[in-house]
């Protein structure tokens, strides 16, 4: 049984940012990743100051390099069950890689030859930075451009569409959000209102930014390569069954990774905007601290609106916190056996 300082679960930017700040710290870190960032559909990378328009799946291999190179043990893995013994933590663990499939949906692959048998470490502290899950709308064709040309923020990806047909589905107040912050970057913005039943003044403000409405429901996302349109159920007045976009803005409902960590008791909290509920978050402090003691939670498994910059940004600051706390446990341990007379 192998036993660390701190194991980090997830290998995205929070947890390789917190990997290599308690690397550096000189403390054994274990990462088990299972290679499937929330990211991984994108071609590119923005807002991250250095590598800007870099591939994400290379920013995460320059991080893991980095963290091995001060001693950071990765491993491809999904850890299976996590939970608190006799004052330390236990986490079985699987080799498995996942990967995008056609459809833009994932599959795991099996690692190694030995899969019977889980690998079981111990660490005394733990960093969760597990990412979370984008549940699209439920609309055919839709979820194969995700990521590409199925897109959610505008500070991601609007550049990349400027001045470009966009679309904007209306599933909650969050779509005529994503509209109004759409327009900036593009006067061609088509608001879809598919299953949104907009109120007078949402109606008010899109018209006055120039936003073309069209009634009906979004049948298909159209398309194989490259997004093509949509067609509608039927029809409205004055309007063709297929509407030609380059583009489409969807809201996903965003939802903390958390399979196999049900037994830490982690505490969730609901994320909303206004009155509606549009995800589940792992509730932590500023510091990154979870209702559990001795575990941290960093990035998008708590922060749903983070992209890649603060993430990593939360992930040292998680394993300075970490690192600190650590050290606190110790000089109390030290204290205790310098009065009680041990060497």
């Amino acid at each position: 049984m192998d036993q660390y300082d701190v194991v980090v679960i997830g290998g995205g930017a929070a947890g390789l940012s917190g990997a290599l700040t308690l690397a550096r710290a000189r403390r054994s870190v274990l990462v088990v990743d299972a290679g499937a960032p929330r990211n991984a559909p994108a071609a590119h990378a923005h807002g991250l100051l250095g590598s800007e328009s870099r591939p994400p799946r290379e920013i995460l291999a320059a991080g893991r390099t980095a963290a091995e190179s001060y001693g950071a043990h990765v491993v491809e893995g999904r850890v299976a069950h996590a939970a608190a013994v006799d004052g330390v933590f236990e986490l079985a663990w699987v080799p498995v890689r996942e990967h995008a499939t056609p459809d833009g949906g994932a599959a795991t692959e099996v690692q190694g030859a030995d899969t019977a048998t889980p690998h079981t470490v111990r660490a005394r502290r733990l960093l969760v930075a597990t990412g979370l899950l984008d549940h699209l709308p439920d609309v055919a064709g839709l979820r194969r451009h995700w990521g590409r040309d199925v897109l959610h923020c505008p500070y991601c990806h609007g550049w990349e569409v400027r001045d470009h047909r966009i679309g904007v589905l209306g599933t909650s107040a969050q779509s005529v959000h994503q509209a109004l912050l759409f327009r900036q970057w593009s006067p061609r913005i088509t608001f879809l209102e598919h299953e949104l039943e907009l109120t007078d003044e949402q109606r008010e403000r899109l018209v006055a930014r120039g936003i073309t409405l069209v009634p009906g429901r979004v049948a298909e996302v159209l398309g194989d390569d490259r997004l093509g349109g949509v067609r509608l159920d039927s029809a409205p007045g004055g309007w063709s069954d297929v509407l030609e976009l380059d583009a489409l803005v969807v809201a996903s409902r965003l939802e903390a990774r958390t399979g196999g960590l049900e037994e830490l008791g982690l505490e969730t909290a609901e994320v909303t905007m206004g009155e509606q509920v549009v995800g589940v978050r792992l509730v932590a402090d500023g510091t990154g601290r979870s209702s559990v003691p001795g575990v941290w939670v960093a990035g998008n498994a708590t922060d749903v609106g983070a992209q890649v910059v603060h993430s990593a940004a939360a992930g040292v600051w998680a394993g300075a916190q970490i690192n600190a706390d650590l050290v606190e446990h110790e000089t109390q341990a030290a204290v205790a056996a310098l009065r009680g007379g041990q060497p």
